[in-house]
């Protein structure tokens, strides 16, 4: 057995000056306990008592080349030097501009911010400003941050959740004003039909459906054939646009996101996460029609840390090691993603256990059901959860690290060897929960 005794000591010891000894809610669900790092680098972190794991938490999802890799290293180390932060205007955020606008499809201008939650909310507040409009539609288990307006019906259970043909707005969280779910309309993951029919009722007061091109945050549920595709095609013809939050699928599934993967290009997207490999910033991109309200000022977006100097600098430098190799760089990503896919499948089968693995190259769900498909969120509620834990739990003993809730991310620092360590430690698991 591993031993967590100096994890557990700071843990007791940041319970007395931090609110749950943890900065994010999610790292309370850290088992046996949250626990402190002190290194990590490729694909491997050690903890601070010296217990080294084979990393698919990827912190998250932003270590796309893996931890610590030199050329973002070098990159932010030599911005730094000139400068840690400007709050004015610099050759390197226009250089970054740029670069996203050649390789995303609907980037015609960009706007860049910290996180994943406040470029959600800048979208939608440009999409109310350009249509005139005020309420948005959401997905049931679809994660856009965690501000107010759009914490609804990100886990509820099947109760709280209503008929599946009118779900209901469920707050995530205690602290939410009543009126807020006034704004939001929620229905299932990949229903046309429910979604055609919401947009006859509500086109006239809806600004904007806003969706994960794949349903990454529960289940990793990717899009029905054809259902981007008419998501695209109503939001034309009703007036509405549409958002496409990559925070996740951004330079995961292509150099140019999901909207590159899918060939649907929406009108605004949301980028974070991968795109400066574990420095914070994300991006709202889109049409230059409706990014020009920032322009003219009729819509403000503001922030005395964006485009930061370091960030912006591990940004390039991020996306220059992923397009300069992306002939080689995404099959291999891909590969390692089926490879270890199909192992675990095979390894969980072949010893008495159902498992329903779900996903798309690089990101993928892994949990056990007898489900042979998931299409919304309402399926996840099939996942066996405790045994899933159990699961993390003895992985954990055998030196890899996993996202408690079933997602898991490969990195361009995984290697084939990486693979056939954790199948194996995957294979000893299953064999102890038989």
């Amino acid at each position: 057995m591993k031993s967590y005794t100096k994890s557990h000591e700071l843990y007791q010891r940041a319970k007395l000056s931090l609110a749950g000894g943890v900065s994010s809610q999610f790292r309370l669900s850290e088992r046996p306990h949250p626990l402190f790092y002190e290194k990590a680098e490729g694909a491997r972190i050690w903890d601070v008592d010296g217990n080294e794991y084979l990393d698919f938490t990827l912190s998250q999802g932003p270590m796309i080349l893996g931890h610590s890799h030199p050329a973002v290293l070098q990159a932010v180390r030599s911005a730094i030097a000139q400068g840690q932060l400007y709050a004015a205007q610099h050759v390197a955020e226009l250089e970054l501009a740029e670069t996203l606008t050649r390789v995303i499809p609907c980037a015609e201008l960009v706007r860049f911010s910290l996180t994943g939650s406040e470029a959600v909310q800048a979208a939608l507040r440009l999409a109310r400003a350009y249509t005139g409009k005020q309420r948005f539609i959401k997905f049931e288990g679809h994660y856009h941050g965690w501000f107010d307006n759009v914490a609804f019906s990100i886990s509820p259970s099947r109760l709280e959740a209503g008929p599946p043909g009118s779900p209901c707005p469920v707050p995530w969280t205690e602290g939410i004003p009543p009126e807020a779910k006034d704004d939001v309309i929620v229905l299932p993951w990949n229903c046309l039909d429910l979604l055609c029919d919401a947009l006859r009722k509500h086109a006239s007061e809806t600004a904007a459906i806003i969706t994960e091109p794949v349903m990454c945050n529960n289940g990793c549920v990717p899009p029905e054939p054809g259902f981007l595709e008419q998501l695209r095609e109503a939001c034309t013809e009703y007036g509405i646009l549409l958002i496409f939050d990559e925070i996740i699928t951004g330079f995961r599934l292509a150099i140019g996101g999901a909207q590159s993967y899918f060939n649907v290009v929406p009108d605004l997207a949301l980028f974070g996460k991968a795109m400066a490999n574990g420095f914070p910033i994300s991006a709202v991109v889109g049409r230059r029609e409706i990014m020009e309200l920032f322009a003219n000022g009729r819509c403000i977006h503001a922030g005395t840390m964006n485009a930061h100097n370091a960030s912006v600098a591990a940004a390039l430098a991020t996306i220059d090691e992923l397009n300069g190799n992306s002939v080689t760089l995404y099959p291999r990503l891909f590969q390692l993603g089926e490879d270890l896919r199909s192992g675990l499948k095979d390894a969980a089968e072949t010893i008495g256990h159902e498992v329903l693995i779900q996903g798309i190259g690089p990101v993928f769900h892994f949990g056990f059901t007898s489900a042979k498909c998931v299409s919304d969120y309402r399926g996840t509620l099939s996942y066996d959860q405790q045994k899933y834990v159990r699961f993390c739990d003895i992985m954990r003993e055998h030196g890899v690290r996993l996202i408690g809730r079933g997602l898991w991310y490969v990195s361009a620092a995984h290697a084939q060897g990486d693979i056939e360590q954790c199948l194996r430690a995957a294979r000893e698991a299953f064999e102890q929960m038989r």
